[in-house]
C-alpha cells in the first residue's frame, strides 16, 4: 500500500465525518468561519497523523488513536446530571463556572453568577453571533493549524467551546472555571473538540481554570485547543487539571499571545488518561512581557504523558520562566521537549527553563529535551533537566529522624510535587489540588515502587 493510499484510509473517515458536520449545524456559521474550517480540514487531510518518525513525535506513539474508529459526539443529554454532580467536580469556591460535557456548553448545569460590567463568560456557539467581530478578530490567529494536525483536526469541527472575554482595565475578583465533563459511551468511542477563547483586555486582571474530568473508564478523545490573549499591561493566570478516564486519550494546545508589559502564568496538571499529549506555545511580542509556564505530571500504570512547550521571545525585555516537574511509577512515561527561542533583536530576554523527572520504579522512564535557539546576542537563558530515583541519602537521612522507608519516601515525593503546588495563587483550589495530588500518591505507594 503506496504511503498516499495509508494517508486516505487513516484520514477518510474524518473527512467523511467533516462533510456530514459541515452540511448540518455548521452551515449556518459565518462565512469566514467556514472558510477557515475546511482550509483546516484540508490540512489534515493532507498530512495526518505524525509518526514516530518525525521529531516531535518520536517518543509518543500514536497508533492507538489513529487505528480507533472515533464517532464524534452529540449533544448528550444534560439531564442525567444533577448540581451535585457538578459541585463534586468543580475545583473552585466561585460562583463563575461555565459546564461543558462532551464538548457541549450545559447552560443548566452552569452557574456563572454576577459578573463585572462588559465580561462575558459562556460559549463559542454564543458569542458568534453576539461578539461576532471580537471573535473573528482573535480565533484561530494564534493556534495555527500548520502546526499540528490535531489543532487543524479541531479547528476543521469547531462547533462549540468556552469564550471568556475581560474588557479593558477591568478586575476579576473570582476566578472563573470552565468544566468540561467527559461522558463515554460503552457502544462507541467517542470524540469531541472542545474550543477555548480567552481574551484580557489591556489592564484587565483575572484567573481562569480550565478543568477537564472523565466520568467513566471506556475509550473517547478529547481534543482541545485553547487561544489566550492579552492586551498591554493586562495579567491573567490560567491553571489547567487534565482529570480522564484511565483508557482516555487527550491531546491539547494552549497558544498564548502577549502584548507590551502584559502577565501571564500557565500551571498544567496531569493526572488522568492513557495517553496525553500538550502543546504550549507562548509568543511575548510585547516589550516588558512576562511569562511563567509551569506543570505537573504524577502517573503510574502505562500512563503516557508528553509536554513540549515553546517560549517565544519576539520583543526585547521580556522574561519567561518555566518549571515542569513529573513523578512516574510503575511503567508510566513522561516526556518533555521544551524550547526556549529568542528571536533576533529581542535583547535583554532574561528566560529559564527545567525540568525534573522522579523515577519511583525501575520500569519508569522519562524523555526531556531542553532546548535554546538565541539569535540575539545580550540575553541570560539557561535551561536543565534531571531524573532519577529518590536519593537514598535524603532516605536515610529522614529514617534516622524517626520516619519509617515508606513514610519517608511519600514525604519525599510530596516535596517533590509541592514545588509546583506552591506556585498556585487561588487557595481555595491549591488545597484541592494538594488533595487531588495525596490521593494519587497514596495510590502510588500501594506499588512499593517497584512497578
Amino acid at each position: 500500500m503506496s504511503k498516499t493510499q495509508t494517508l486516505s484510509k487513516v484520514t477518510g473517515p474524518y473527512l467523511e465525518a467533516f462533510e456530514r458536520f459541515a452540511g448540518n449545524g455548521a452551515a449556518k456559521s459565518p462565512q469566514w468561519l467556514a472558510k477557515r474550517r475546511k482550509a483546516a480540514m484540508d490540512r489534515f487531510a493532507e498530512v495526518g497523523f505524525p509518526d514516530t518518525r518525525q521529531e516531535d513525535w518520536r517518543f509518543t506513539d500514536l497508533k492507538k488513536i489513529s487505528s480507533t474508529e472515533f464517532t464524534l459526539a452529540s449533544p448528550p443529554e444534560v439531564e442525567r446530571f444533577s448540581p451535585e454532580d457538578v459541585r463534586a467536580n468543580v475545583l473552585t469556591d466561585t460562583a463563575h463556572h461555565a459546564v461543558f460535557v462532551n464538548g457541549f456548553f450545559a447552560p443548566a448545569l452552569s452557574q456563572v453568577g454576577q459578573l463585572p460590567a462588559g465580561v462575558v463568560v459562556g460559549n463559542l456557539r454564543a458569542a458568534l453571533e453576539e461578539h461576532g467581530k471580537l471573535v473573528e478578530q482573535h480565533l484561530g490567529r494564534y493556534a495555527r493549524d500548520e502546526e499540528t494536525p490535531f489543532t487543524a483536526l479541531n479547528t476543521a469541527f469547531l462547533g462549540d467551546g468556552a469564550f471568556v472575554y475581560v474588557p479593558k482595565n477591568t478586575e476579576l475578583e473570582k476566578p472563573i472555571e470552565l468544566l468540561f465533563l467527559a461522558l463515554p459511551d460503552e457502544g462507541s468511542a467517542l470524540l469531541w473538540h472542545p474550543r477555548t477563547l480567552l481574551i484580557a483586555g489591556p489592564g484587565a486582571r483575572g484567573a481562569v481554570v480550565e478543568n477537564f474530568v472523565g466520568l467513566g473508564d471506556d475509550t473517547y478523545w478529547v481534543n482541545a485547543v485553547t487561544e489566550v490573549v492579552l492586551g498591554e499591561n493586562a495579567n491573567l493566570d490560567t491553571y489547567r487539571v487534565q482529570r480522564d478516564g484511565g483508557a482516555a486519550f487527550h491531546t491539547a494546545n494552549t497558544q498564548s499571545y502577549q502584548a507590551r508589559s502584559s502577565n501571564y502564568s500557565q500551571v498544567a496538571f496531569a493526572f488522568g488518561g492513557a495517553l496525553t499529549r500538550h502543546d504550549i506555545n507562548a509568543v511575548l511580542d510585547g516589550e516588558g512581557a512576562d511569562c511563567t509556564i509551569d506543570g505537573l505530571s504524577v502517573l503510574s500504570g502505562r500512563q503516557h504523558v508528553d509536554f513540549h512547550t515553546t517560549l517565544d521571545h519576539a520583543k526585547p525585555h521580556c522574561t519567561s520562566w518555566e518549571y515542569f516537574n513529573g513523578v512516574f511509577d510503575e511503567r508510566a512515561r513522561g516526556v518533555f521537549n521544551g524550547r526556549i527561542v529568542v528571536r533576533p533583536g529581542a535583547q535583554r530576554t532574561d528566560s529559564k527553563q527545567t525540568n525534573n523527572n522522579l523515577l519511583l520504579s525501575k520500569h519508569a522512564r522519562a524523555d526531556s529535551q531542553p532546548q535554546l535557539e538565541i539569535y540575539a546576542d545580550d540575553v541570560k537563558c539557561t535551561h536543565g533537566a534531571t531524573l532519577g530515583p529518590i536519593d537514598e541519602r535524603q532516605l536515610f537521612y529522614l529514617q534516622s529522624r524517626g520516619f519509617d522507608r515508606e513514610s519517608a519516601r511519600g514525604l519525599l515525593t510530596y516535596g517533590f510535587c509541592a514545588e509546583i503546588l506552591n506556585t498556585v495563587k487561588l487557595e481555595g483550589f491549591k488545597k484541592r489540588l494538594e488533595t487531588l495530588v495525596l490521593e494519587r500518591l497514596d495510590a502510588l505507594s500501594t506499588t512499593g515502587g517497584t512497578g
